[in-house]
């Protein structure tokens, strides 16, 4: 299978996810299934992809954006089933739909082999869970900013601030994981754990902020500057994610390729 053949997939996929949300506005019950159907058609593709590729579809931007719009809407799902917010279920997705529009609407050349300090057994494991991590934890942003207009309209949900708590714990879990597994692969490739390349800089910074959101829960604050802190480490994962390529100092990074 090919890129260009997403363009059968990706709108077959949109088309369930859309359908999907539109369940969730009229409550009815088929919405879970109706997500979990794009969610299906996207994973044939990444498999497909994969296949036609000869290695997993995780180098470039587009094909990591197949991954978090399958993660994302599995993720609704999953949440959803657990705590049984609608509006999970509706964000996953939402955003599902967003980066598989931006496929859409903006392909990618993809290559078939991957430069030498890529071809790593940390790279799948790697990428994985930094593509996990992000997804749980911009969840958790949004949860955040929920509960924060809930308290302006006079309105408490002190299990909604628990389901928060629990995405940034497993989130930050997965991203530490994959920090660790990248300072390894870094090790191996290049010869030092960490060398504050601007993607690493940021990456420190976006951790540092998610443990102090857990560190200030640990010690019992639940006040409107505790919850604060997860939109803006939100702008800090993107900006590790997406923001660093534009720095001047992205030229000497070794994380643009």
């Amino acid at each position: 299978m090919r890129w260009t053949h997403f363009e059968f997939f990706g709108p077959l996929a949109i088309l369930f996810w859309l359908l999907g949300l539109w369940f969730v506005l009229k409550k009815n019950d088929k919405a879970v299934l109706a997500i979990a159907i794009g969610a299906a058609v996207s994973l044939v593709f990444i498999i497909g992809l994969w296949i036609g590729l000869k290695r997993p579809p995780f180098r470039t931007m587009g094909e990591t954006r197949l991954w978090y719009s399958l993660f994302l809407s599995v993720l609704g799902i999953l949440a959803h089933r657990r705590w049984g917010y609608p509006w999970l279920l509706a964000f996953g997705a939402a955003l599902a739909i967003v980066f598989a529009a931006v496929n859409l609407l903006k392909p990618e050349i993809h290559s078939k082999t991957l430069m030498p300090a890529l071809m790593s057994p940390y790279f799948i494991p790697h990428v994985t869970l930094y593509i996990l991590s992000y997804a749980l934890l911009a969840a958790s942003a949004v949860g955040s900013v929920v509960i924060m207009v809930k308290r302006r309209k006079g309105a408490e949900d002190p299990k909604l601030l628990d389901l928060v708590d629990n995405l940034v714990h497993v989130g930050v879990g997965a991203l530490m994981l994959g920090l660790i597994l990248g300072a390894l692969w870094a090790k191996a490739a290049w010869g030092h754990y960490w060398s504050w390349d601007p993607k690493e800089t940021w990456a420190f910074v976006t951790a540092a902020a998610f443990l102090l959101y857990i560190h200030l829960r640990r010690i019992g604050l639940k006040n409107a500057l505790t919850l604060w802190v997860l939109p803006v480490a939100f702008l800090f994962l993107m900006m590790t994610w997406l923001g660093v390529n534009y720095l001047p100092t992205a030229a000497q990074s070794v994380h643009v390729y």
